[in-house]
């Protein structure tokens, strides 16, 4: 048997499911998800993937879409063709230029909690939706 962790999980592109998934692996999405992932690994959704749910995970990579609440208790990492809308709570944010990112977000402190954020702010963060060449500020 594998030990657990050396096999990441894999939705492979035009795959879809409909229910919710708990793992202690990592977890790769290249297709489509409607529901729920919850993980004590990294959640990385591909450049065709997408999910439409909750997601719980340590850390993620988003090259793909997400609709929902994503709850990443350490670094989340957005690619310039990722499509975020929905509410965030990460540790980390690493956002590539080109990215969408329309969401609320809370950010919490090392040492805090996902449920106690210790700023909070909506951005939108697209070219597409920019009208002006102004970074975007947390306010």
């Amino acid at each position: 048997m594998n030990e657990i962790g050396a096999q990441p999980n894999r939705i492979s592109k035009h795959t879809k499911i409909k229910g919710d998934i708990e793992s202690e692996a990592d977890f790769r999405i290249d297709g489509k998800l409607d529901g729920n992932v919850k993980t004590t690994g990294k959640v990385v959704i591909g450049k065709d993937g997408y999910i439409h749910g909750k997601v719980e995970c340590v850390n993620a990579d988003i090259e793909g879409s997400f609709n929902g609440e994503l709850l990443v208790s350490d670094l989340l990492s957005l690619k310039s063709s990722a499509v975020i809308e929905g509410t965030v709570s990460v540790t980390k944010l690493a956002v590539e230029p080109g990215a969408t990112f329309n969401a609320s977000c809370t950010m919490k402190g090392k040492g805090g909690s996902l449920n106690s954020g210790s700023s909070s702010f909506k951005s939108s963060l697209s070219n597409s939706s920019s009208t002006s060449n102004e970074p975007a500020k947390a306010s």
